[in-house]
């Protein structure tokens, strides 16, 4: 149709990416400011997720359509034009399993979370992390296996060979795989989540921050990143002090002057931990006189905080009520010391 109005063909191609490129801004405009008037007045921010995630897809995939559009304007050889054809192609199928890949993981993502808001259950991080994973490896050997079609290549004599290369690539890959499926038995048994604090039994403590495929990556109190291979780490001793719950005890141990009232002692340790701050109050207090020692009376508070994260804040807390109380109260609080006689 530009034929008639247009005679030369580069200006035509030059015309159809011109209208293509002008229509992808109208598209542009329209989701970025029309449609989240709708999807604003929806319960959930699934449509807003997916329509943040797939702009950008959405305008590739057009603005490749456009070049193709405008190259068939043009006067060019067909063997140059099919190569040219199927690397456009190639580009838009990727930004195709692109724009699923951000459907479908914002699909399952946001599912997920209000399912679990809805059973008031703890939402996995870790299992979205390896879902996020596994999607993107399954979107990847996807799209490669399309573009292989697309290019004329026969994909089912690949298919049936990988089958018998899977045995020998399993073989080799042993503590690969080992890896892979103790990262997915370690998920779907719940036994450690990011963002739980773990000591192993080699003595490495810290944070979990990411569980991948192959490793799991702990953050330590020194702020540095240790790489478990998730094999040996579904093998170890973990002790996941987040599990069953956040609640954790705090144990403060103090001792007095022989002489001072063990009672007396007992009731201004337990009113000083009532104003620990973060003290989960559903579990009681317990102050006990634990050993006549060699120099002072011996004891040990016990109480819940509501977080791990705060036991060092915690102990603070009481050491300094506790040692604030005794002093007031006048009750002396022993140090060791060695007296020596010096003969001459």
């Amino acid at each position: 149709m530009l034929e008639e109005y247009i005679g030369n063909a580069y200006l035509r191609a030059g015309a159809v990416f011109l209208i293509v490129f002008l229509a992808i801004r109208i598209l542009m405009f329209f989701l970025a400011r029309v449609v989240p008037v709708f999807t604003r007045k929806t319960k959930t921010n699934l449509d807003d997720v997916i329509l943040r995630k797939s702009s950008m897809p959405l305008t590739l995939l057009a603005l490749l359509a456009g070049v193709r559009f405008a190259i068939g304007e043009l006067n060019i050889e067909e063997s140059l034009n099919g190569t040219i054809e199927g690397i456009i192609l190639t580009f838009m199928i990727v930004f195709v399993a692109v724009l699923v890949y951000y459907i479908v993981d914002a699909l399952v993502t946001i599912g997920y979370k209000d399912f679990g808001t809805k059973v008031k259950g703890r939402v996995n991080e870790s299992l979205l992390q390896f879902f996020h994973s596994m999607l993107a490896v399954i979107m990847i050997v996807v799209a490669f296996l399309v573009i292989l079609a697309s290019w004329g290549i026969a994909i089912g004599p690949l298919l049936a060979g990988l089958g018998v290369a899977g045995i020998a690539i399993a073989f080799a890959l042993q503590s690969t795989l080992a890896n892979v499926f103790g990262g997915i038995s370690m998920i779907l048994d719940r036994s450690i989540s990011v963002g739980d604090l773990v000591n192993l039994d080699d003595g490495t403590a810290g944070y979990i921050s990411k569980i991948n495929l192959r490793s799991t990556k702990i953050r330590t109190f020194n702020n540095k990143l240790v790489i478990v291979p998730n094999g040996k780490l579904s093998e170890s001793n973990i002790k996941n002090v987040a599990l069953p719950g956040p609640e954790t005890r705090v144990v403060v141990p103090f001792g007095v002057a022989y002489g001072s009232d063990v009672k007396k002692v007992k009731k201004l340790a337990l009113g000083e931990i009532k104003k620990v701050k973060g003290l989960f109050e559903e579990k009681d207090i317990v102050v006990r006189f634990m050993e006549m020692a060699d120099s002072s009376l011996n004891f040990k508070a016990y109480f819940y905080i509501t977080s791990f994260d705060d036991v060092a804040d915690a102990t603070d807390d009481a050491n300094t009520r506790i040692y604030n109380a005794l002093n007031k109260a006048g009750i002396e609080i022993p140090f060791p010391q060695m007296d020596v006689n010096l003969k001459r």
